[in-house]
């Protein structure tokens, strides 16, 4: 029978409250796989996927590895536990030419053959079937894997592919990320989701100072972002009032400094309106004016939650590879402005004193502008 094994990653370091790591995975699982029919099991450390549609084999491996927890998936064979049928098994996965071992797992010791006898014996099989293969211990093309399970069962493998690893998304709190449509926040967004995080965006527009297509390209990076997210509300503030009350009534230099401010405010209420215990930016310092140590104190100083910032020592190539790894570097390079570009100064103040920044902001009327946004939002559903 055609199988799919799935092997968890860190959770089985949680002791007592494994059970609530591994009901929120299996949950997850099942989610991406809502579009199949299946038959779920379990098998000690490692999860079964039997009776489906083998014509979609590699939507479904392609689905399970991309969940948050998941450490290797694997297509196999579960065959009776004879030598015969293992036999057979084993043979059938080996490919014509090339380099091979055998591994054997034996976990239920009742199984006569020792495991390493086992290997050797296989081995010689496969080489009687395929005389063009040769053995090699250390470095082989092929690994043919034999796991003798307790309860009369093997599975019988040669390929393991790797999950993303992590804690499922569910089982470390709620978070609300500032999504703009640059490379870093959601790289941001995919690495606190990969700690567990349940997420939801609030994205800040500047219509008509930035078009609709730079709006629709955060909304696709949400939606490629979903793959690992599992679920995605975008929050989308019109931000235009905002921007020409700091244009009007600020020192161009402090524009950047006052904006993050404000975006903080707003990302914070709406933690407080759904029940989230922190707010993400994809900030990473130094890459900026708005991301030293100066203006991040500015900006955290109009907060009371936490403030993750999960890229924060890492280069810009680290975020790009990343990025690219995730599907999202593509359309996060798109020629469309953002709100920040759009009113960014010549030559923005990089060592904000709070004191400075203060004086300046009691210009604008903060609460209402806050206010105001706030019942300006456009819920996205993705």
């Amino acid at each position: 029978m055609k199988v799919i094994i799935i092997r968890y990653s860190e959770i089985h370091l949680k002791g007592n409250n494994r059970d609530f790591f591994e009901s929120v995975l299996i949950s997850n699982i099942k989610h991406v796989l809502s579009d199949y029919y299946y038959e779920f099991g379990r098998s000690n450390a490692r999860y079964v996927i039997r009776n489906f549609d083998e014509a979609y084999t590699e939507q479904i491996l392609d689905a399970v590895k991309n969940v948050f927890g998941v450490y290797s998936v694997s297509p196999a064979e579960e065959v009776p536990s004879t030598y015969e049928d293992i036999c057979n098994a084993a043979v059938a996965l080996t490919p014509v030419y090339g380099t091979f071992k055998v591994n054997t797992n034996r976990a239920d010791k009742r199984f006569p053959i020792p495991s390493m006898k086992l290997s050797a014996d296989l081995g010689g099989k496969i080489l009687e079937k395929n005389p063009n293969l040769k053995v090699d211990l250390f470095n082989p093309n092929t690994v043919v894997s034999i796991d003798i399970r307790e309860n009369g069962k093997t599975f019988v493998y040669s390929q393991v592919i790797k999950g993303v690893n992590g804690m499922p998304v569910g089982t470390a709190g709620k978070g609300i990320i500032m999504l703009s449509g640059g490379i870093d926040s959601p790289v941001a967004m995919y690495m606190m989701a990969k700690r567990g995080m349940t997420l939801r965006s609030v994205h800040f527009h500047s219509f008509p100072y930035t078009s609709m297509q730079a709006k629709q390209k955060v909304l696709d990076l949400a939606k490629i972002v979903k793959k690992y997210t599992l679920h995605m509300t975008v929050d989308v503030v019109s931000f235009t009032e905002i921007q020409t009350a700091i244009h009007e009534k600020c020192p161009e230099e402090y524009m950047i400094t006052i904006m993050r401010r404000f975006m903080m405010r707003i990302a914070e209420k709406l933690a407080h309106k759904h029940g989230a215990g922190a707010v993400i930016t994809g900030e990473s310092l130094g890459q900026v004016a708005s991301q030293t140590l100066e203006s991040i104190t500015s900006t955290n100083s109009v907060a009371t939650l936490p403030v993750f910032r999960p890229l924060i020592g890492f280069d810009k190539d680290e975020i790009i590879e990343i990025a690219q790894k995730i599907g999202t570097f593509e359309t996060s390079i798109l020629p469309y402005e953002d709100c920040c570009t759009i009113f960014l100064p010549k030559k923005p103040v990089t060592k904000p004193r709070l004191s400075a920044v203060e004086k300046v902001e009691s210009a604008l009327d903060v609460e209402t502008l806050v206010n105001n946004a706030m019942q300006s939002i456009e819920v996205v559903e993705i």
